[in-house]
């Protein structure tokens, strides 16, 4: 089984209120082999709401405001849903404060790629579950 971004698999629930879907997901969700998650609306966080970046160990709205608890809470009962399903793979939003693997935003909202993991993605990796962007 495969945990994936529920914004992948076509349901609203990005930052902006939109989805990015993507065909391949949505595949393996029809199909009965992944499972769809938005750690940051688990971690109690409204959609749409303002964008966030990570700022070191941190996650910051882009008018300051520290959401790490939520970002963290939400990367938390994501992975908890991921080990009753028995996941070992991810697949998750490419660049997301959350979802991000390999590369995410800087942190100053100006567009710029740095290396680094998503909130959640780290999470995954940390305890065995291997993780790909839809990019990959």
């Amino acid at each position: 089984m495969i945990i994936v971004s529920a914004c992948l698999a076509g349901l609203n629930c990005r930052y902006d209120g939109a989805a990015k879907p993507c065909e391949k997901v949505k595949a393996l969700v029809a199909e009965g082999k992944a499972v769809p998650v938005c750690p940051e609306q688990l971690g109690g966080l409204p959609t749409p709401r303002q964008s966030s970046e990570r700022v070191g160990k941190c996650v910051l709205r882009k008018d300051g405001v520290d959401v790490t608890t939520e970002f963290t809470r939400g990367a938390e009962e994501a992975l908890k849903l991921a080990k009753m399903i028995g996941a070992t793979e991810a697949i998750l939003k490419s660049k997301s404060p959350s979802c991000g693997s390999n590369k995410i935003y800087d942190g100053t909202f100006s567009s710029t790629i740095i290396p680094g993991d998503g909130v959640f993605s780290a999470l995954c990796k940390a305890n065995g579950i291997s993780v790909k962007t839809e990019e990959e």
